[in-house]
């Protein structure tokens, strides 16, 4: 018995003397053509953008699983054209909440001067989607997704 721990303790020390390699940790990327790309040190994010016709505010809650992106929460300041609660939404001060479990390999969300913008909420910061891709031409489709960096 007094061999076993012995042997134990010595192939734990010589895991802590020589650590596994630097394993690839998933990162939201935002890719579009023309801009390079951008990660942003997170795997959640919150979307919002105000509905074209309504002009109503709409919020969506996604974080990465793996390789993929899943909404978790929506929610929507109002209802109207195409913007009615979900089943099982409760309003709360005049904000439709739902849970959703919805996976997309990526979210694609066209930018163009036609509709307001898109502001992406990351890392502690919410910014315009054009502030996070500086450069991104005036119509253009942005993916939002994983990506694989190294950890440091």
């Amino acid at each position: 018995m007094l061999r076993l721990s012995t042997l134990s303790g010595i192939v734990l020390l010589a895991a802590c003397a020589h650590p596994a390699p630097d394993m690839p940790t998933a990162q939201l990327c935002l890719r579009s053509e023309g801009v390079p790309t951008q990660t942003l040190p997170a795997t959640a994010l919150t979307l919002a953008w105000m509905h074209s016709i309504e002009k109503i505010r709409w919020e969506e809650d996604w974080r990465l699983d793996g390789d993929v992106v899943t909404l978790i929460e929506a929610r929507v300041r109002g209802s109207g054209a195409g913007m009615e609660p979900a089943p099982g939404a409760r309003l709360v001060d005049g904000v439709w909440h739902y849970r959703v479990v919805r996976h997309e390999p990526a979210l694609a969300l066209t930018h163009s001067p036609f509709t307001a913008g898109y502001t992406l909420c990351a890392a502690g910061r919410c910014r315009p989607l054009t502030d996070w891709l500086p450069g991104l031409p005036e119509i253009a489709r942005v993916d939002v997704g994983a990506c694989v960096a190294e950890t440091k």
